[in-house]
């Protein structure tokens, strides 16, 4: 899931929404408040890890996956990730009763109320002038988007360049997917929330800021 699945999946409460948003760059063993987290944010940390292996282990998701051509699909989850944050926002109006813009707005406002991550800090500008949470209701934009990471984040020589043309060639194919995955997405997020998450090892160890991250507290 990229960032917009992970902000709707976390829910309404900001601290959890806070940490699904953090959860690509937190790496390692949670404590239960570690370094000025909230236990809200760790929560919302976990949340997010556990959505990202309640969708590596989804029909719908693993469908998608394979539908990525044999020469990009070591980047598949990167790919779908992309593609499933683009239907999101095309069929919002599923998913949410508040207006996608306005929700996006808030993400907005609350990341930049917070201290952030280092990388997060230095990417957010450009995340909200250019609208990425929304933005990617054109798929122009995701193709920019893939063609981003491809250039800027892999360290190597890599295919992912032009992936944009994967989901113009099964763009139906990965509407369906997404739109069977989302609402169980929805379901297992809401049950995990409810029911606190549980006590989790990630919740009671030690947090090591992810690869690119200051040590500055986040909360």
């Amino acid at each position: 899931m990229n960032y917009l699945a992970h902000a709707l999946l976390a829910g309404a409460d900001p601290d959890y929404r806070l940490g699904g948003l953090l959860g690509d760059f937190v790496k390692g063993p949670l404590a239960a408040a570690p370094a000025g987290l909230s236990p809200g944010v760790v929560q919302g940390i976990v949340l997010h890890r556990r959505i990202d292996s309640f969708a590596d282990t989804h029909p719908a998701f693993r469908r998608s996956r394979q539908r990525i051509s044999a020469a990009r699909r070591r980047y598949s989850g990167i790919i779908v990730d992309l593609f499933y944050d683009h239907f999101l926002a095309v069929h919002w109006a599923r998913y949410s009763e508040e207006p996608l813009e306005a929700f996006t707005a808030g993400v907005y406002a609350l990341l930049a109320e917070r201290p952030l991550p280092e990388r997060l800090a230095r990417i957010l500008p450009g995340m909200r002038a250019d609208d990425w949470l929304a933005g990617y209701r054109e798929p122009a934009a995701v193709g920019r988007a893939l063609d981003g990471i491809a250039e800027h984040r892999l360290r190597r020589s890599n295919s992912l360049g032009g992936a944009g043309s994967e989901l113009a060639l099964g763009y139906r194919d990965f509407e369906g997917d997404c739109l069977a995955f989302l609402p169980a997405a929805l379901a297992f997020a809401e049950a995990w929330r409810l029911t606190g998450g549980g006590a989790t090892s990630d919740s009671r160890q030690a947090l090591r800021p992810a690869s690119g991250t200051s040590a500055v507290p986040l909360a």
